[in-house]
Formats: C-alpha cells, structure tokens, sequence
C-alpha cells in the first residue's frame, strides 16, 4: 500500500495478468472438457454447466466486488477474491463428482471475478483518455497471449498427465496472482463504510443504464466479448464432437481466435500512436460484421468444416481488437465517481452475455446450429452499438 504510484507498464502488465485469470480458468479446461464428461460418467449437458456456472458466478461476483470495493479499498477486496479463486480450485482438483466439480466452477468464477473489476478500476482511478486505452491495449494483448496458448497448452496437459494437470495449472495461476496483488497493487480509495449498501449501488448502476455515453460503448463489448466468451461452451462440442477433430487439434486452432485478437491488439497498439483511439471503431465494427456474416454463411449456407468456422471467428476478432480500447475506455469515463459500479456493470454485462450464449445454445438441435445464430447475433449487437457510439457520443 506504500508503493509508489503504478507506471502505465507495470499496471497494464499486473492488471492483464489479472484479469486473464478468468479466461484462461476457461480457454485451459475447455479441451479436457469431453475427458471429463466421460471420465465422471456425465451427459453433455453436466459438462456445459462446469461451463455456465463459472459464467454465473463471474458475472454475480463482479457486482459484488464492485460494491465491496468501492467501500473497502481496491486491494483489500482482490485479496479476498483470488484466495476463494485458489481455494475452489483445489476443490476442483480434488472432485469426486460432476456436482462436486460444478460447485466448485462456480466459486472459482466468484473468485476470477475480481481480475475484472478491479484491474478496470485500477486503471479509471489513476489514469485517463489515450493514457487509459493504452493501458487497456496493453491489457488486451497480455490476456490474448495467454488464451492464444492455453488450449494448445491445456490439451498438451491432458495427453501428459490427464484433467487433474489443469486444475493444478489453476491453482498456480491463481497463487502467483494472489502474489502479485500482495506485493504490486496499491490502494487507490479509502475504505468508506458509507458507500457498502446494495440500494446506492443498484441506484449507480441505474444511473449508468440510463446513460448512452455509457450504455453504447457497454453493448459494443458485451456483444463483442460476450460472444467469444459464449462460445467456449459451444466449440468443444461442436469441433470435437461434431467434427471429430483430436483436443490437441482444438487447442491448436484456438490460436485462430486468441492468437489473431493478440496480433491484432499489437496492431492497434501501433496505430494509436498515429490515431485517437475512437477512429479506429469505425474499421472494427466493420470488420466485425463481416466476420459474423462470414459465420453465418460457413454454418448454415455451407457443409461446415474447421475452416469455414474458425476463419470467421479470427476475422471477428481481429475486428473487435480496433474497437475494444476505446468503447471500454468511454466506458469508464463516463461516470469516474462511480468507477467501482462502471467496471462491475460493464463486466457483468459481458459475463452475462456469455452465460446466456452457453444457455440459450442448449435450446439448439445441434452445436452448428447454436454457433450460427447466436455467436453472430452477439457480434451484430456489439459493432452496432460501437457504431452508433462513434456517431453519437465519441470525445
């Protein structure tokens, strides 16, 4: 707490790593997720819910950690946070059950949320404007490097030494976490008992819903983001089980999504240096909406292959990497007495538009199908807000 204040590096760094756990808690299990189905003996729909559970529980742990940290201090509630991330995953290397292993998922997704909230409000209470979509850039391409390698390095895990690897991966991901928060994160907000009631927060974020220099830029990521974390319980089964590729294959072509969101935010990290950060929404909300028309046509107009599905999904991506800096930014700028309740909404928001994916998805008759309406329904939503952000309220 007597550190210095954070460089633009150092919190970019420890705030991506943050809020990477959350991600990675999902890219590094989602190829073992059919060994883990068929080694508890569960159906399809036990091992979606490991998946849909975590979503809840990082969704409903967001608005908790935004409240409490608004009123106990940034660090003091992370703490908190990544030990219940360490302690769940340890219950899930030791599950003797489906529903075991479901309970603990969810604590873990309570636990990860905290990455989110307060890495986000980390950067709102000290930094501003190009300042702050710099650090968010250099956020975005630290947690993309890891998702790009997860799912390679997941499924290298479970060839090696089988699912109970991950969970330990987890668990060391979470402790070194926990270790950089002790020593790096400084206080930034005074512990305030005033400010621990749900009614004033319910009332922020009201105050945040009603507002369009909010809202719009909190769409364009919810259904930008909420669609690539939705469809981590969509893809397993559909390129594993439907198209009979091997896990080790699956982690391999993850590089599609997570490798090209990383190049793409070194790419946009370069082109900040000769463009305000809101330009470049237009370009990816562009290149958004072709790879979701793209996804459209490789699922329900063409005989859908790995190709005709991931190359969309990389083009999305990339798109989303232009807009991303900006829209979050705005949305955090709106409203900097409400930090702790913008980062817990715009959060949860994104969250909450990945569970309801993964839930809705089981509605389908088949995962091709689920992929080719929902994942870009989700990307229209979001590039189409980005836009109307960049029409209406853009500094």
């Amino acid at each position: 707490m007597s550190s210095p204040a954070m460089s633009e590096r150092r919190l970019g760094t420890v705030g991506a790593i943050m809020v990477a756990l959350g991600p990675l808690s999902v890219a590094i299990y989602t190829p073992a997720l059919p060994d883990i189905v068929a080694g508890f003996g569960a159906s399809d729909a036990a091992g979606n819910l490991t998946i849909s559970v975590f979503y809840i529980g990082l969704a409903l742990g967001q608005l908790l950690c935004g409240l409490l940290s608004d009123a106990l201090g940034r660090r003091n509630v992370a703490l908190v946070f990544f030990s219940l991330y360490v302690l769940a995953a340890i219950g899930c290397f030791f599950a003797p059950s489906i529903g075991w292993l479901i309970g603990a998922r969810a604590l873990q997704g309570i636990g990860a949320s905290a990455g989110l909230v307060i890495s986000r409000a980390l950067v709102r209470d000290m930094f501003t404007g190009q300042a702050s979509s710099r650090i968010l850039n250099m956020m975005a391409i630290i947690i993309a490097a890891g998702p790009a390698m997860a799912p390679a390095i997941g499924s290298l895990l479970l060839a090696v030494g089988g699912s109970q690897w991950i969970f330990a991966t987890m668990i060391l991901h979470g402790l070194a976490v926990l270790g950089l928060t002790s020593v790096f994160i400084i206080e930034t907000v005074g512990i305030d008992l005033s400010r621990l009631r749900p009614m004033a927060m319910l009332r922020s974020m009201g105050v945040l819903l009603a507002s369009r220099a909010f809202l719009l830029p909190a769409l364009c990521t919810a259904g930008c983001a909420g669609a690539i974390y939705g469809q981590a319980s969509i893809l397993p089964f559909l390129l594993i089980s439907h198209l009979g590729i091997t896990p080790q294959q699956f982690g391999a072509g993850m590089f599609l999504q997570s490798g090209v969101y990383m190049l793409a935010s070194l790419w946009t990290r370069w082109l900040m240096r000769r463009f305000l950060a809101p330009q470049l929404v237009p370009w990816g909300a562009a290149i958004a909406l072709l790879g979701a028309a793209s996804l459209v046509a490789g699922t329900l107009w063409l005989d859908p292959n790995f190709w005709t599905i991931m190359l969309p999904v990389a083009l999305y991506a990339f798109g989303y990497a232009h807009a991303a800096p900006a829209v979050m930014t705005a949305a955090f700028a709106t409203h900097p007495e409400r930090a702790g309740a913008a980062s817990a909404l715009h959060g949860f928001m994104q969250i909450g538009t990945g569970f309801s994916i993964g839930l809705l998805a089981t509605l389908f008759a088949s995962p091709v199908l689920a992929m080719g309406v929902l994942i870009p329904a989700s990307i229209a939503l979001g590039a189409l807000a980005g836009l109307a952000w960049y029409r209406f309220d853009r500094p």
